[in-house]
């Protein structure tokens, strides 16, 4: 036997000797075909959803952001004036929130002409922020539950006065706080698209307004001076907006 005749026998019997391939040994993109259901190819990009399932239609899902955050920035698919009137109630509630905590502190504290003031705060104020809340579910915010770092600051300032000065800080603050609020709602009750919401706005801020004529009631029997009203504070409207 030539050494040609030897080489082609030594080759036959060494492909005998091997284990068969399997196709996907030979074809490495058959393994990948033979992983996915018939029909549920993915096109690059997509994300794999175990057999069965079918993709979310949440607008949020995937937003790992607070809920806080996403209601200030909106839904998807919501207009300008909504996400305002988000932060509106929000900002809302706080403030009336802080009236009723200054209230309970100035109805321990004030004098008699003060205390009556204040406990009128305190019970009108309970009822705009449980109403303004009510409003605040629906829309889907979630509102402050204490005082602002600002707001804070004044109970701990209050706190530690007493008698005429106690009196006197807390009767300008209201003053100075309402004329804020009564622009605030005012311009909020002109623009509003919530329909829920204009309507609990222009109940308050009937209710402010009657306030400010109480606020200036008390200053005058209890020889309280009350600066002249100021122009309200247009970064904290745009807040409150």
């Amino acid at each position: 036997m030539n050494v040609k005749a030897m080489g082609a026998v030594l080759a036959m019997a060494g492909a005998a000797m091997m284990p068969p391939m399997t196709m996907a040994q030979m074809d490495p993109n058959a393994n990948a075909g033979a992983m996915q259901a018939p029909g549920s190819q993915t096109q690059a990009g997509d994300v794999y959803r175990a057999p069965g399932t079918t993709p979310s239609t949440n607008p949020r899902a995937g937003d790992n952001r607070p809920a806080s955050m996403r209601d200030s920035l909106g839904a998807p698919g919501q207009n300008g004036q909504q996400i305002l009137d988000k932060q509106f109630v929000r900002s809302a509630v706080e403030e009336s929130l802080a009236d009723v905590k200054l209230g309970t502190l100035a109805a321990e504290k004030g004098g008699p002409q003060v205390k009556e003031l204040a406990q009128r705060m305190v019970d009108d104020h309970i009822q705009m922020t449980k109403d303004l809340g009510s409003v605040a579910d629906t829309m889907g915010v979630m509102v402050p539950k204490k005082l602002s770092r600002e707001q804070q600051a004044e109970y701990d300032k209050l706190n530690g006065l007493s008698g005429k000065d106690f009196d006197n800080e807390y009767v300008v603050y209201l003053a100075k706080s309402h004329w804020q609020e009564v622009h605030n709602f005012r311009m909020e009750a002109s623009i509003a698209v919530d329909q829920d919401l204009q309507s609990e706005v222009i109940k308050a801020l009937g209710v402010m307004r009657e306030h400010l004529g109480l606020i200036g009631k008390t200053a005058n029997e209890a020889g309280i001076a009350l600066p002249r009203p100021q122009r309200p504070n247009a970064t904290s409207a745009s807040a409150a907006h």
